[in-house]
């Protein structure tokens, strides 16, 4: 009797022994996941007697990057060796002494680090005039965005309003790279004349500059900048094209300056007359206070009483319109649309005036829709001017040959925001009406392939929106 107890607590202490496990977990550094079909090579032996055990020890690890064995196979105070191998990881070789197992199951844990490798994106092709989502987020809504000559996208963002402090991203096409936040309430984003991208906040400007995946801002004065950085509208290798614009005066001049010969000349002067009549006219309805307060100014500073009249007056009132006349450089010509005076006028790169091409496209607005708004494609050169009709945008391709619209395009959805256009494609923030969803980038692809040519930089409106 004694001898069959014994016999059957002998196998109850021997499966309990082999019960016992030891478990390695091969688990990816970065995301934490497990790694299947990890090659792991094992080598056991014993330090005292050094007496090796199965040389030849190999485990695969299963679907959740795990490979066991009994602990009975390793004998006490021994050492186990392994090596793991996987074609997408770098090699693991570790060692640990097995000692008293403290429960049924001994883990040990093995993070591997991913190769460097250049991942292939997927690349998703819609028709034109199908909306496809660029940045999307659930917390996040799009305020501003621009598009940097590498590609990547810098987004200004917001969670809540936008007032209240944002953030700039660095976004890729498909993951966010770098992000910087902005507290000094930022308003939006705007390109100077080297390409640069900057934000504009209540009581600064901040340059921003992307270097591989980081991104850093740089502060900017504002009087600065809109005196010394605003006023250039273009570049080529040998003049820089600029402008005296203000935002409450109907007229001002584009200028080139010769880099090589410190020289300036007058390439264009801009004015709305009917608008700087009735902007000057104001001064004879003001009260005789007011009339003396504009003389005063006039007497320190030397410009006409009518003037400070109507920048500090008729431009509050509904009537005033700011003159709309943008360059825009392409290849070897640059052009200016004068709207005031319904004409296209085409210089040469040094400044002479080559042709000059009537537009009426902009005529009617009430029907048109006319938005008072051009954009170039920064790849292409092409020219569109924006429309709105019953809330939906069309982009009217230019023609500079005979200043007519060739086409239209409709954008797909309703009081679209920041359009701008690129290797061409439209790019535009959107929200449904109603909808909690936050603003979100979306493009479409235009119905055109036009070639590649040649845009210093992305075309700068005379005014700084």
């Amino acid at each position: 009797m004694m001898h069959r107890f014994l016999l059957i607590l002998f196998f109850f202490i021997q499966s309990y022994l082999n019960a016992q496990v030891i478990e390695y977990h091969f688990i990816d550094k970065k995301s934490g996941e497990g790694i299947q079909n990890v090659k792991v090579f094992f080598q056991i032996w014993s330090p005292s007697n050094n007496i090796k055990k199965d040389t030849s020890f190999v485990l695969i690890a299963n679907q959740k990057g795990i490979v066991s064995f009994p602990k009975n196979t390793v004998l006490l105070n021994s050492v186990i060796s392994w090596k793991a191998v996987h074609p997408l990881y770098q090699d693991v070789i570790q060692s640990k002494r097995i000692g008293v197992f403290k429960s049924d199951t001994l883990s040990i844990e093995i993070e591997m680090k991913a190769n460097d490798q250049q991942e292939i994106k997927e690349v998703i092709i819609k028709a034109p005039g199908i909306p496809d989502t660029v940045f999307q987020s659930e917390k996040l809504s799009v305020a501003d965005f621009e598009i940097q000559k590498d590609g990547r996208i810098i987004l200004l963002t917001y969670p809540k309003q936008l007032k209240k402090g944002g953030d700039i991203l660095l976004f890729d096409g498909q993951d966010v790279l770098a992000t910087f936040p902005v507290d000094d309430n930022p308003q939006k984003l705007i390109r100077d004349f080297r390409g640069n991208t900057h934000v504009v906040c209540e009581n600064g400007i901040f340059t921003l500059q992307s270097q591989k995946n980081n991104l850093f801002l740089a502060s900017i004065e504002k009087e600065y900048f809109i005196k010394y950085i605003a006023p250039i509208v273009d570049t080529n290798r040998t003049k820089m094209y600029l402008n005296n614009f203000n935002e409450v005066y109907p007229a001002f001049d584009y200028f080139t300056f010769d880099k090589l010969d410190s020289s300036y000349r007058k390439l264009m002067h801009i004015e709305d007359e009917w608008m700087m009549e009735l902007y000057k006219s104001e001064y004879k309805w003001m009260d005789v206070r007011t009339k003396l307060w504009a003389k005063n100014k006039e007497y320190e500073t030397g410009i006409e009483a009518e003037v400070w009249v109507g920048a500090n007056y008729f431009t509050q009132s509904l009537y005033y319109k700011e003159a709309y006349a943008p360059l825009f450089h392409r290849n070897d010509s640059l052009f200016i649309f004068d709207y005031a005076h319904d004409q296209l006028t085409i210089f040469s790169s040094w400044g002479r005036a080559l042709d000059t091409i009537p537009i009426y496209y902009h005529y009617n607005p009430t029907k048109t829709g006319w938005k008072k708004n051009m954009i170039q494609d920064k790849e292409t050169g092409a020219f569109y001017g924006v429309f709105e009709t019953n809330g939906y945008s069309y982009l009217g391709l230019i023609d500079v040959t005979s200043g007519k619209i060739t086409n239209k395009v409709k954008l797909a959805f309703k009081y679209v925001d920041k359009i701008r256009v690129n290797n061409n494609f439209v790019y535009y923030v959107y929200r449904p009406f109603e909808s909690v969803q936050k603003k979100y980038l979306y493009k479409e692809q235009l119905p055109y392939f036009l070639p590649n040519a040649s845009v210093f930089q992305q075309p700068v409106s005379t005014k700084q929106d």
